[in-house]
């Protein structure tokens, strides 16, 4: 019996924020996978080592988390006024399917240094020492998003001192603008909250009626009132991810929430789109102890967030949903504001499981409608090892 060689593909292992994913050009890809369909999803499945029954993702790149199955493909931008198209596939790790529904907002501040190391955006936008703006359409949602990249003696600069909650080591700051955050497509025919309410009671049937504020902001999310299913909002990923009863009530209030979003028709199709929309738990300041052992005061943060990705806590906050809870807290009314005191704000502090993160939010009503021109955060990125990764040719 003969078996297919490997073939080998150029590829970035990069990381962004606080996630890692593979990078590559899309012109770098097999022709069979440079359009979207089964043989793209099939060849990125098997580099990242998906599906796995074991959910350790040992014959692939991907880190057996949420945080660390991604995948991003990069080429010159087709679009007027940008240079780069950034397509994400968040990759499951134990079903057969990448989910294409949303971005990654903190791969999302790795994308500008791989564009520029790679050639993907023109040489006269870099400056030979300075900050280079990156300008990236994100082509799942439809957004753009810019990038501030350090640049010196014309190279992308990856080392600093700009550190981040839930990464160990310190990097180069790179600012990310994430432009006109609210949905246009998805749920509510483009309005930032589909329901057309601030707040809503979520009917969970078996689970109960929450007070729920349902956004669309940097990737649609649910926000729930941590006491209300009986956390404190102080919680680390152990307290959750070891409870199978809680992963499924999640799990649950996150179906029907989609369902009210009007981001799917029915409840079966929860399972295939487990990327969006997210599920996070607010409660008000206090004080607890990080994932690292670092001591967070109550007087250091807004509020507290915690939420859920691809089905598990999330060890520090998804980039998208940061953007999600700066846009919220800037409006009053919503959990996420009330939570951190209920008053205006343009930017808040929050607490995560690894620490705390920053990010800035200006929104306002016009036409009866909420909008919100930006939100911004701060990110670090680096190349992790660059190359080839290879799989076998048969395996898309």
């Amino acid at each position: 019996m003969s078996h297919a060689p490997q073939i080998k593909i150029p590829a970035t292992y990069m990381r962004g924020g606080t996630s890692k994913g593979v990078f590559f050009s899309l012109q770098d890809l097999p022709e069979a996978a440079q359009i979207p369909g089964p043989a793209r999803d099939a060849l990125l499945l098997r580099v990242i080592g998906s599906p796995d029954p074991y959910d350790k993702q040992i014959d692939g790149m991907g880190g057996a988390t949420s945080s660390t199955s991604k995948t991003v493909i990069l080429s010159k931008s087709i679009k007027a006024d940008h240079d780069v198209d950034y397509l994400f596939g968040q990759v499951s790790i134990d079903k057969p399917f990448v989910d294409w529904s949303g971005n990654c907002g903190n791969l999302s501040a790795a994308v500008g240094s791989f564009a520029i190391s790679n050639g993907l955006v023109d040489a006269s936008r870099i400056p030979h020492n300075g900050v280079a703006v990156v300008r990236v359409w994100q082509a799942n949602i439809g957004k753009t998003i810019i990038a501030h990249v350090p640049i010196t003696n014309g190279e992308v600069q990856e080392t600093g001192d700009f550190e981040l909650d839930g990464v160990t080591f310190p990097a180069a700051e790179v600012q990310v603008e994430f432009m006109d955050p609210a949905a246009e497509e998805e749920g509510g025919g483009g309005s930032m909250f589909p329901t057309g309410n601030l707040v809503d009671d979520l009917e969970v049937p078996g689970v109960g009626t929450f007070k729920a504020t349902m956004i669309n902001a940097g990737i649609p999310t649910i926000f729930i009132n941590a006491e209300d299913i009986g956390y404190t909002g102080t919680e680390l990923q152990g307290a959750i991810n070891s409870d199978s009863k809680a992963l499924a009530m999640f799990e649950t209030i996150r179906a029907y929430g989609a369902l009210r979003m009007g981001l799917i028709k029915d409840l079966d199709e929860a399972a295939k789109r487990q990327h969006t929309p997210k599920v996070a738990f607010v409660a008000k300041p206090a004080a607890y102890v990080a994932s690292s052992g670092k001591a967070i005061a109550a007087g250091d943060v807004d509020l507290l967030v915690r939420a859920l990705s691809m089905g598990k806590l999330h060890h520090a906050m998804m980039g998208t949903a940061a953007v999600a809870i700066g846009t919220a807290a800037a409006i009053s009314g919503t959990l996420v504001n009330l939570a951190a005191g209920g008053i205006e704000r343009n930017a808040v502090r929050f607490g995560h499981p690894s620490g705390t993160l920053r990010v800035g939010a200006e929104a306002s009503l016009v036409n009866g409608e909420w909008t919100v021109n930006k939100a911004i955060m701060s990110r670090n990125a680096r190349v992790l090892m660059e190359g080839y990764v290879r799989v076998p040719g048969d395996s898309f």
